[in-house]
């Protein structure tokens, strides 16, 4: 297949990469693709060595599929141009998932409404991935209420600057500031920019998308997500309330054997999923297991994952894949 990485020299760029070879992508041509002023540089893969060209030069190759890391505007702009010659595009920004043409796809639970004339496929918000990965089943058993969830943040989400912030803040080195505040030492209640109602955009990512990829607008959520210094992985606390009562032992069996979900819940052993352990694995880990003894039908979850690896490159691979193992490019 002939594969491009718009983005590529950026992070979740480097992390797809290093993801095709991982994961062993069957790629005839890769064509690495960034802003001109990395045009000419060259990305090892696989033993061999490629030129990174704009995007003009990258349409014109015509690839079979272009995965997208490359910011909105990009996306908007060049997205339909590669989906005119014929390329799948699954592209990470936040451009094209509410828009009701574009599926936004998390592969283990609605890769199978992909068909042929998907051209342009949107890759969910890291924190919404995560979170819904591990509600899905359960709101198939018991059906969603109401979220309450609040995400505690890596710095590795907003990008290279804002890990650059943290170190030289750690080091003592005055540096580029990627937030308004010190970051080091703090907890920083705003991740995106706000929008009229007070919420923050990541915020409402979460609501809206998580309507649309469970398919139920009925669903009420409400967020907060807060940046803490941490160089990778997303944490979440989440509350839910089902419609009907749940047993805690079923909530336990349906997610250790959910795809994707790893469970680990064994609070007297001080097993607990935790950011650091997530660090470079594409699984998402749940934990902290318990009754919201406060109301009824509601449960209390502790939700963490590699934002780089499953909240962006590992779930648009997975798309590829299923692309690809499906016959469906």
């Amino acid at each position: 297949m002939k594969v491009a990485v718009v983005g590529a020299t950026g992070m979740v760029g480097e992390v797809m990469l290093n993801l095709l070879e991982e994961r062993n992508f069957p790629i005839e041509t890769l064509i690495p693709v960034a802003s001109e002023k990395s045009v000419g540089k060259e990305i090892s893969f696989k033993g061999k060595t490629y030129p990174v060209v704009n995007l003009a030069t990258a349409v014109a190759l015509k690839p079979d599929i272009a995965l997208f890391s490359a910011g909105g505007s990009t996306s908007l702009e060049w997205a339909p141009k590669f989906a005119a010659v014929g390329t799948t595009v699954i592209d990470n920004s936040s451009a094209w998932r509410m828009d009701h043409t574009k599926k936004l796809i998390v592969p283990e639970i609605n890769a199978n409404t992909l068909t042929k004339d998907d051209k342009i496929i949107a890759n969910p918000n890291c924190s919404t991935i995560q979170m819904v990965l591990a509600l899905a089943p359960l709101h198939k058993k018991y059906t969603i209420k109401r979220i309450v969830v609040s995400t505690y943040q890596s710095v590795s989400g907003t990008g290279v600057k804002a890990v650059e912030q943290l170190d030289n803040e750690m080091a003592g080195v005055k540096g580029d500031m990627a937030y308004p505040h010190q970051i080091h030492r703090n907890a920083i209640p705003h991740c995106d920019v706000f929008e009229e109602n007070g919420y923050t955009k990541e915020e409402m990512k979460l609501v809206r998308e998580t309507q649309k990829i469970l398919d139920d607008k009925t669903i009420a959520v409400t967020a907060t997500a807060v940046r803490i210094p941490t160089s990778g992985g997303h944490s979440e606390s989440v509350n839910v309330e089902f419609e009907t009562d749940f047993d805690l032992n079923d909530i336990k069996h349906i997610l250790s054997h959910t795809e994707g979900v790893v469970l680990q819940d064994n609070p007297s052993a001080n097993t607990y999923p935790m950011a650091v352990n997530a660090h470079g694995k594409d699984d998402v880990f749940v934990g902290r297991l318990r009754r919201d003894e406060s109301q009824p039908n509601t449960l209390n979850m502790w939700i963490v994952a590699d934002n780089l690896r499953k909240g962006a490159a590992t779930n648009t691979i997975q798309i590829a894949e299923f692309l690809k193992n499906n016959n469906i490019i």
